[in-house]
């Protein structure tokens, strides 16, 4: 999954931002903050699979894609994936919506262990 969306951990520090773009854009709309950001906290980027720096366009599927629950399942496979317990999800545009759905999808999934 990490390799698929181009992610990337960048930076150190006891606090992880998760940077998530929003549509039209990529990774590289965080370019001008990830300095001062990594100065002070390890941070995640990542590109969607709808954007023009994901070399395999199989990956974005049309019907799939057609809600914000894949792109939220494919937020906490990649932050499962790198094993992040916890982070700060900062959301540009529509990943802002997609941040909330996330928690609450992984926020059910882990009490339902219980």
């Amino acid at each position: 999954m990490s390799t698929a969306m181009n992610a990337k951990i960048i930076g150190s520090g006891e606090e992880t931002l998760v940077l998530a773009h929003g549509f039209g854009t990529d990774q590289s709309i965080w370019d001008k903050v990830l300095p001062y950001l990594t100065d002070h906290c390890q941070v995640v980027v990542f590109d969607w699979c709808f954007s023009g720096s994901v070399k395999d366009p199989d990956l974005y599927d049309a019907a799939k894609y057609s809600t914000y629950d894949a792109f939220a399942d494919d937020i906490i496979c990649l932050l499962d994936e790198m094993k992040l317990k916890s982070s700060v999800f900062v959301g540009h545009s529509m990943s802002g919506m997609i941040g909330c759905i996330a928690s609450i999808k992984d926020l059910i999934s882990s009490t339902s262990s219980y």
